[in-house]
């Protein structure tokens, strides 16, 4: 425990977190190197796997692996080092293919070998492909044996309240039964989409709350590599007259995800044939077996909570905004929140910085996160209305022609929705109070360096300096003496 110079009461931490999934563990990972104490609180066991949802960790995001020591564990989880983490684009996934993005595999990006898009990017740290039922463990692993963190699995925090010198969170224990409460400065609602701590604070979320209907499937397909007469790919985006969707490779053996997208008039009728989407989007015949091994029906929305902080109070994630999960904005928008809110809430709790810092969290991620769930939302929709060429999967000249066609299109977009380092981030509003540097994105290769508890602490660190593009042309950390 911890307490306060001016309550007789002690605080049972500096901070509560409400939501044990990888945004709440890492404010909770980055607020233990600065020295504060947590406790979280998620209701699912220890080291229980999620569901396959997110499959794409950001640059932004493995800069912040780098940091607490997890990049390299990170990149050897899910997919085989060797197998590639292209996007490619057919008529299904064993299919004509007509198009590819070429993305480096996790063993190509060590040797620094890898060609694509992203390898050009001045980040320490490129993208990787794993899915987040592989991720998350590694995160839960890690922060359950930090110094500062109390990880309280298996406990549900059933309410909210705050006074003006902390706030008080009610849980049960799912084994025991019996009620209890903690006691911290602040409280982080990373709770998910149904937020109980958003509700408690009275906060709504506006926008479009319907953009598409989606069926995932996760399926165990023995020999399904066998059938493609193409390089391996980590995604596979299905363009036919039958159906669209994707399917995503998740061990790189024969598990993976199918994401099925439903018309509007199937989503009102609920008349879709589930295997025959399967199959169609696979392209197996009916004597093809597969393992079903999880499903789930979804909507994609465009939602933004109207606020994001009440007083001691704040949300991140999908507690305060929810959005199409395309091109890996959803979990790592969530976790750009975190890192802020955890920077703020360090200095103020640590004492170099005014409570008024904390101002900045809503002032930057809210209309950031306006923009960037626009930008989702408007990359679903081109996606989603481009009309399919009448030849798509006829021989001849005129198939050739209407696959290169699609196939140039389908590239674009995909290239122009792939997060790049820091757009999660965002630009903050003219305006508002921001506690963001400006100027140039330095290039650097800096070593695995913990976050500082207090300002200026990274440019007294020995071993690495940073230098400017105008400095050096490779890009490259300069030893410093």
């Amino acid at each position: 425990m911890t307490r306060s110079p001016d309550l007789p009461e002690p605080y049972d931490a500096d901070v509560v977190i409400v939501g044990g999934g990888p945004v709440g563990l890492l404010v909770a990972a980055d607020l233990d190197a600065r020295g504060v104490s947590t406790i979280v609180l998620e209701d699912r066991p220890f080291l229980e796997p999620p569901n396959v949802k997110c499959n794409h960790v950001s640059a932004r995001t493995m800069e912040a692996m780098r940091r607490l020591g997890l990049a390299d564990v990170v990149r050897s989880a899910g997919l085989p080092a060797d197998h590639p983490q292209d996007v490619a684009f057919r008529t299904s996934a064993t299919g004509i293919e007509f198009g590819r993005i070429p993305i480096p595999s996790a063993a190509a990006r060590r040797r620094g070998d890898g060609a694509g898009p992203d390898t050009s990017w001045e980040t320490p740290e490129p993208p990787h492909r794993v899915n987040q039922r592989y991720l998350e463990p590694i995160i839960e692993r890690h922060v359950a044996a930090l110094p500062h963190v109390d990880l309280r699995n298996d406990t549900r925090c059933t309410g909210v309240a705050q006074d003006e010198h902390g706030v008080t969170a009610t849980l049960r224990d799912s084994t025991s039964g019996p009620e209890s409460t903690v006691r911290a400065r602040y409280l982080v609602g990373a709770d998910g989409g149904r937020s109980l701590v958003r509700k408690s604070i009275g906060a709504r979320l506006h926008g479009d709350p319907v953009l598409q209907h989606v069926q995932s499937t996760c399926v165990r397909v023995p020999g399904l590599a066998e059938q493609v007469d193409a390089d391996p790919a980590w995604g596979v985006y299905v363009f036919n007259p039958r159906r669209q969707g994707h399917v995503y490779a998740i061990d790189g053996r024969d598990v993976f995800l199918v994401h099925t997208y439903l018309t509007p008039e199937e989503a009102a009728h609920g008349s879709v044939d589930r295997d025959r989407a399967v199959r169609d989007i696979l392209g197996v015949d009916d004597d093809v077996a597969y393992e079903v091994l999880s499903k789930e029906d979804w909507v994609a929305r465009r939602l933004v909570a109207d606020t994001f902080r009440d007083r001691r109070v704040f949300l991140a994630g999908d507690a305060a905004h929810l959005w199409v999960p395309y091109g890996g904005y959803g979990m790592n928008a969530g976790i750009a929140d975190g890192l802020n809110l955890a920077w703020l809430l360090g200095a103020v709790v640590t004492g170099w910085a005014d409570e008024s810092v904390l101002d900045a969290y809503a002032a930057e991620r809210q209309p950031i996160t306006d923009q960037v769930s626009r930008l989702a939302m408007g990359h679903l929709r081109k996606i989603r209305d481009t009309d399919l060429p009448a030849h798509l999967e006829s021989a001849g000249a005129a198939g050739e022609a209407a696959r290169r066609e699609l196939g140039e299109l389908a590239y674009r977009l995909k290239c122009s929705s792939s997060p790049r380092p820091g757009s999660t981030s965002g630009t903050p509003t003219p305006g508002r109070p921001s506690s963001r540097r400006t100027g140039t994105r330095p290039t650097t290769r800096w070593a695995a360096t913990p976050p500082r508890r207090s300002p200026g602490a990274a440019c007294r660190t020995s071993g690495w300096a940073t230098a400017s593009p105008s400095t050096t042309a490779s890009g490259r950390g300069t030893r410093s003496s």
